[in-house]
């Protein structure tokens, strides 16, 4: 196997690793019934994330030295149209969805009995439409890197 093949496999193992998780996140933080589900629930998400994270880099590392190896690919549309989808998404991923989070944990381990915060129901909600634009790009990276159509 050549030093780009197996590049290209530790991509593809990244994105199943990283996405896989990134898709799984949501499902875990689904509005908890107990105080307690909502302290588990983050504790689970955070060690999800780690998953989330490492996938990610490994993308973003394995995903340009493609396109150092193989420099015509900065040429082509769906290889800079995934580099700018993945940078986008950057800001919701690493800037917005860890306040959210943070501020989720604040309230949850500040508050006084089992049921759980209007408050933390509130901020949970909120991360739907970014969860929504974050998997709604992965799937278009996908088919863009699946099916190079321009």
């Amino acid at each position: 196997m050549s030093l780009y093949g197996i590049i290209v496999l530790i991509h593809v193992v990244a994105a199943v690793a990283g996405l896989g998780a990134s898709f799984a996140m949501p499902v875990v933080m689904k509005t908890p019934e107990t105080a307690h589900q909502a302290i588990y629930s983050l504790d689970l998400s955070k060690k999800i994330e780690n998953f989330a994270k490492v996938g990610s880099i490994v993308l973003l590392i394995t995903g340009l030295m493609m396109g150092v190896i193989n420099p015509y690919l900065f040429k082509t549309g769906w290889y800079i149209a995934s580099i700018a989808i993945y940078i986008g998404v950057q800001f919701i991923v690493a800037g917005i969805m860890p306040r959210k989070v943070k501020q989720m944990a604040e309230i949850i381990h500040a508050h006084k009995g089992e049921d759980v915060p209007a408050s933390y129901g509130k901020i949970n909600a909120e991360l739907k439409p970014y969860n929504i634009i974050i998997h709604s790009a992965a799937i278009i990276l996908i088919i863009l890197m699946s099916i190079k159509p321009f």
